[in-house]
């Protein structure tokens, strides 16, 4: 994970957010949170990570304000980590590599989990950028305006 004062100074958004979610286990904690996990052990059972590594990751979260820790809500002794509404906000970044790893990463008929809207039961339609007036915008119709250094 990068130190806190590099995450300070850097100009670009994309950089700051994969100094802070970008690695493997940070991203899949977000997966299975997503997915209803809670508990440290519960973390640990699913994903087979090294309990040092979790902890570490864990705290960086909580520390950025993407999981809150609160007393287990079955009132046991417990703590439960808890996404916040910034680390509710993360979703579409989810859904978004999911939805990349449908498409690129699976023969057409290879076994696979489903993301599902609970409503209608469907597939959730494919994320895509959009322009303010709801366009769908290619990268290359795009450009990042720079910080003068």
């Amino acid at each position: 994970m990068a130190r806190h004062h590099e995450k300070q100074h850097e100009p670009c958004p994309v950089a700051r957010s994969v100094n802070l979610v970008g690695d493997r286990w940070s991203l899949l904690l977000l997966r299975d949170a997503f997915d209803g996990t809670r508990r440290f052990s519960d973390f640990q059972r699913g994903l087979g990570i090294a309990r040092s590594i979790l902890a570490d990751r864990l705290r960086n979260l909580v520390d950025a304000g993407i999981f809150e820790v609160r007393p287990a809500s079955d009132g046991t002794a417990y703590q439960e980590y808890v996404l916040t509404l910034k680390g509710e906000t993360l979703f579409p970044v989810v859904v978004a590599l999911r939805q990349w790893g449908e498409q690129h990463l699976f023969a057409p008929e290879e076994p696979r989990s489903h993301l599902i809207d609970i409503q209608s039961g469907k597939p959730l339609r494919l994320m895509q950028p959009l322009t303010q007036d709801d366009h769908v915008v290619a990268a290359s119709a795009t450009r990042v305006i720079k910080v003068a250094p």
